[in-house]
């Protein structure tokens, strides 16, 4: 059985519910007959991708939902094998090339060329090129990234790209010249409200506002979220009303009870503990920023208002260390101990 956030997903830019002026630019790129390289960024759960596939449908027709997922083989140089997932159908390619880590270059230039160099199966079909979907494109290396702008002009008759990112910050200038940027801002309380009453209907649930603006604001705008706590909710409770408690995801409340202990006790052997926790929640692919941003959050309301600042300050600095380091384990455990090293010296001092 489908989960909510992907049964009534919105197929066509017709059934897209927010940002209007956006899907209306969409469409007529997609008619133009002179589709260009799109880079589109924004918050994760704006509806990124769900744009992107609507816009697809629009470019080639219907044939684009049916697709096949492969598993493809690549060596590197080194003769290291490297298995990769491609979600795919006759007109476009999904890819996540950071899904490798640093091998993601030998992905782009072999999997890009290949697909560059053959012909549009379909002659039927409306556009002569192939689109290649590349997903989470700011985590990409700078060598994927320049191997990227090559064969964006080596092979921009048989290829466009749409590069999906939650930032542009990462993207090196010469792929941003290159491609048109399209902004998906993350859609309001309001807009939220307004996708949780219309599933609700589809579904034959009550249409319960007050919970519905609750879900809105504890998501934080995030639409995915959204979706995902208001079926959890009618999951778990036969009678939905107002004041039905919202039960915030496990990985959350494991941070949470992270946050607690870091409090309770600032020694070697308690970070060890946490140590445990932060494995568990990166074995089960919870992104390293997002347990850093959850936790700072976590921490923030249980300190003095003199630390906050200071706290702020090194969670950034251990976010971007995540950003560009590749051993996210050593940063979220460095932050942790600066905050213990943070807290316990403000309570020396206040001893004094």
């Amino acid at each position: 059985m489908a989960l909510i956030v992907d049964k009534h997903r919105p197929r066509s830019l017709d059934a897209l519910t927010y940002h209007d002026e956006l899907s209306e630019r969409l469409r007529s790129l997609a008619q133009s007959g002179d589709f260009p390289h799109l880079l589109v960024y924004g918050p994760s759960g704006a509806g990124k991708k769900t744009r992107i596939v609507a816009t697809l449908k629009e470019l080639y027709g219907p044939g684009v939902e049916k697709i096949k997922i492969d598993a493809r083989v690549f060596q590197t140089s080194s003769n290291r094998k490297l298995e990769f997932t491609i979600v795919s159908s006759v007109y476009h390619l999904e890819i996540t090339p950071s899904d490798v880590g640093n091998y993601d270059r030998v992905v782009v230039q072999d999997l890009l060329k290949e697909v560059a160099q053959t012909q549009q199966v379909d002659q039927s079909a409306r556009q002569k090129f192939k689109v290649v979907v590349i997903n989470e494109a700011d985590h990409l290396t700078r060598d994927a990234q320049a191997a990227l702008r090559r064969t964006m002009e080596k092979y921009s008759p048989n290829l466009r790209l749409i590069l999906l990112a939650n930032s542009t910050a990462n993207i090196i200038a010469p792929i941003r010249s290159r491609t048109l940027l399209v902004r998906v801002a993350a859609p309001s309380h309001q807009e939220i409200c307004e996708v949780l009453a219309g599933v609700a209907k589809k579904e034959g649930w009550p249409v319960v506002k007050g919970l519905h603006e609750r879900i809105a604001r504890d998501s934080g705008r995030n639409l995915r979220k959204a979706l995902m706590a208001y079926e959890t909710v009618h999951a778990q409770n036969e009678k939905v009303t107002d004041t039905t408690p919202i039960p915030p995801p496990d990985w959350e409340g494991l941070i949470g009870l992270m946050a607690r202990q870091i409090l309770e006790e600032h020694t070697p052997a308690r970070i060890l503990q946490v140590r445990s926790m932060l494995y568990e929640l990166l074995s089960h692919l919870i992104p390293a920023t997002t347990i850093l941003k959850t936790l700072t959050f976590k921490l923030i309301p249980q300190i003095d208002d003199a630390l906050k600042p200071e706290v702020i300050k090194w969670s950034a600095f251990y976010e971007h260390r995540i950003k560009t380091g590749t051993k996210v384990i050593f940063h979220l455990e460095a932050f942790v101990a600066k905050f213990m090293r943070i807290l316990e010296m403000y309570l020396m001092s206040m001893d004094m």
